[in-house]
């Protein structure tokens, strides 16, 4: 079986690995360097509170389907990622280290408590009194008690307190470091042109004896460490509770969550060490990880802007689609479709879209589909002025995605008080789907308008991630998009049924693997005729059992497939194939995101954009859409975008069997494609 699939939590490490190459890449602009590290860190955290936890709950069912489920039996993965974890941590250290060399070069230092100058000690001492102390707890550790309650995502200070005259008897505490409420960097005064920044976890080492006056301590040994834990919940099955109801208390369960990995400082209290692996029920199986100083560094996607200032070279710089400068977006998508390309287009005519419906008195309702929503959403608030101005508005917003409950909780909230009608989805089905839909009633006849995203309507994250959104009045889309919405509003049992009267839309759950097998299957008749065939995805992940089992029957049938997948790719290439599939990932500065189907289909080009990457969990469990991209001069824009990025030999990684990570290379002219991708897009609009 390890022969036909790579294990998609190996693959993950994988792609994080690529993220950690950025870092070191010298190429890169040093603050984004320390940003792709936060981004390494931010990963590796979410992928232990999740598959990590559910590898170690897969672990205790000697089951045959669990082990063909992971691909191979969770121990031996987990012992697999333990090994690359701490190789790739050893990594981060070393780069870390190369870093602050550069840091220094421009006069920018992170200074600890025990480095300080006489000013600065004052500043930090007043800075403590006056903003810290008031959000500092000290919890004083003891043998026979039981261990405070820790919090998942927090960082920790771990102090062994000594008295001079008792020097081998040490007391312990932790402090849980108040970042969440007064952020992680504390810039200090300085003279001359160096810049000095204090975590905040140094000022309160730096105030210890302060906090501890009380207990007579004299001598202090601090270093961090955090606690990762199991991020899933079960929701009951009480159906006197709404799945609002559910969710909330499922997210209190996450307090609960058992430790999957305990992330310290290599220099703690060698005793105080072992009280709190002692105190967790931690053991030799568990992910005990020794690291430097600094943890939770995913708070370093936020860095103080201490740099000399960095230009954003003008291919970095998001511009208006060319059709709709000056125009209503709503006049313009009656008569044509129109693809944005995010971050390369701005995103405003989505957001515009949305206020002119709201303030159009022949608009009468607006339905959307919401995933992650930015914290200060200008889509919520489109919408909100829409029910104000007497629009139905229908938003159909997902309780259940990931991390976003709370947030999606509050945002239900605040719609159903402004009197926007909630739906929040199917019991088993996660709604994933990027839909819009918006009714007006103009010379006694119904319009219909809209769009189809395969990235979330967030305006924060469009900056950088790189999605496609389709802004259409295509009547059959619209019809599809109604459908679906119908459904959402009354789901019967048989979700399936009721989608597949749907055209244009291709939907999940199951409809969508259908519709690509079905597209993979005409490929490999041509190929089997000696006739041309081409099979080009772009997705975020591929481990999707039967997919890649089709796949593999389209390439030893001699069908060319080039893929471009970001993170999971659990294919491998087989010695019968009569075609190798080409496979690449790229990461750089902008999060490749949008998922593309290009299918050559004897020379018509069949291409759909879609919400669903090519996993079980999204083609089985999930509300996905894709839409058919049918309008010749869109279809050539995405197929020439697609050939660019194929083109990479900048930042694009081979994805093979052993998953080195090695870079594209060829003599060619260097091609790196989201710099090549703004050219073209740019360029198109000045011809325009």
């Amino acid at each position: 079986m390890s022969n036909h699939f790579n294990p998609r939590d190996i693959t993950w490490l994988a792609f994080n690995e690529r993220v950690l190459q950025e870092a070191m890449d010298q190429k890169v602009p040093l603050h984004l360097r320390i940003r792709f590290l936060g981004i390494f860190s931010n990963n590796l955290d979410e992928f232990f509170r999740v598959r990590v936890a559910g590898l170690k709950r897969a672990m205790d069912f000697k089951d045959k389907f669990i082990t063909e489920s992971f691909y191979q039996p969770p121990t031996k993965i987990l012992q697999k990622i333990n090994e690359i974890v701490i190789k790739q941590q050893q990594n981060f250290d070393k780069t870390w280290k190369k870093i602050q060399v550069e840091m220094a070069d421009q006069k920018v230092f992170i200074k600890t408590a025990k480095n300080l100058t006489k000013e600065q000690e004052k500043f930090v001492v007043a800075y403590f009194d006056e903003i810290v102390e008031s959000n500092v707890i000290p919890i004083l550790l003891h043998d026979n008690s039981a261990m405070p309650y820790l919090r998942d995502k927090s960082l920790y200070l771990g102090i062994a307190m000594r008295k001079k005259e008792f020097q081998y008897e040490s007391k312990f505490a932790i402090i849980e470091i108040p970042s969440r409420i007064l952020g992680r960097f504390v810039l200090l005064p300085t003279e001359g042109p160096e810049k000095n920044v204090i975590l905040l976890e140094d000022v309160i080492k730096f105030n210890l004896p302060h906090i501890f006056s009380y207990f007579g301590y004299e001598e202090f040994e601090a270093h961090c460490f955090k606690v990762t834990k199991d991020a899933e919940f079960d929701l009951d099955n009480d159906i006197k509770t709404t799945l609002a109801q559910k969710i909330e208390k499922g997210v209190k369960s996450r307090r609960k969550g058992k430790p999957t990995r305990f992330v310290f400082d290599k220099e703690m209290d060698k005793a105080l060490l072992e009280f709190l692996i002692r105190k967790l029920n931690l053991s030799k199986k568990d992910s005990i990880i020794p690291g430097g100083k600094i943890h939770n560094f995913r708070h370093f996607m936020e860095f103080p802007e201490v740099f000399e200032k960095y230009k954003k070279p003008e291919e970095r710089t998001s511009f208006d689609h060319p059709d709709l400068v000056g125009k209503r977006i709503t006049d313009v998508i009656q008569k044509t479709d129109i693809l944005l390309s995010f971050p390369y287009h701005n995103y405003t005519p989505v957001i515009d879209l949305l206020r002119e419906s709201a303030m159009d008195p022949e608009v009468k309702s607006i339905q959307i589909t919401a995933y992650r929503l930015a914290s200060n959403s200008k889509i919520i608030n489109a919408l909100i002025n829409a029910v104000r101005n007497g629009k139905e508005v229908t938003v159909m917003l997902e309780l259940r995605a990931r991390f976003d409950e709370e947030n999606n909780l509050k945002w239900k909230e605040i719609l159903e008080q402004e009197g926007v009608k909630v739906l929040v989805g199917i019991p088993d089905k996660k709604v994933h789907a990027k839909l819009c839909v918006i009714k007006k009633r103009a010379h006694n006849k119904t319009i219909q308008y809209g769009f189809v995203s395969t990235g979330n309507f967030n305006e924060k994250t469009a900056k950088i991630y790189g999605d496609h959104l389709l802004l259409t009045s295509d009547r059959v889309i619209m019809a599809d998009i109604n459908k679906v919405f119908t459904v959402l509003r009354k789901p019967k049992h048989d979700v399936v049924s009721e989608l597949k009267s749907c055209k244009k839309l291709v939907l999940c759950p199951e409809l969508m693997r259908e519709k690509i097998i079905a597209q993979m299957d005409k490929e490999i008749e041509e190929a089997k005729a000696g006739r041309k065939t081409l099979i080009i995805i772009k997705v975020n992940s591929l481990s999707d059992r039967d997919l890649i089992q089709k796949l593999y029957d389209a390439a030893r049938a001699g069908v060319v497939i080039k893929m471009i997948v970001r993170g999971i790719y659990c294919a491998i290439n087989q010695k019968d194939f009569k075609e190798k599939i080409e496979a690449i990932s790229i990461v750089d500065e902008y999060l490749e995101h949008s998922r593309i189907m290009y299918f050559y289909n004897k020379g018509h080009e069949d291409i759909y954009i879609s919400s669903a990457d090519w996993m079980t969990r999204n083609m089985d469990y999930r509300i996905e859409a894709a839409a058919k991209i049918t309008q010749k001069n869109l279809k050539k824009e995405i197929k020439d975008q697609l050939d660019i990025q194929l083109s990479d030999n900048v930042k694009a990684r081979i994805l093979d069997k052993k998953m080195r990570n090695e870079y594209v290379s060829s003599g060619k002219i260097p091609i790196r494609s989201q710099i090549e991708i703004y050219h073209y897009l740019k360029n198109k609009s000045v011809l325009d």
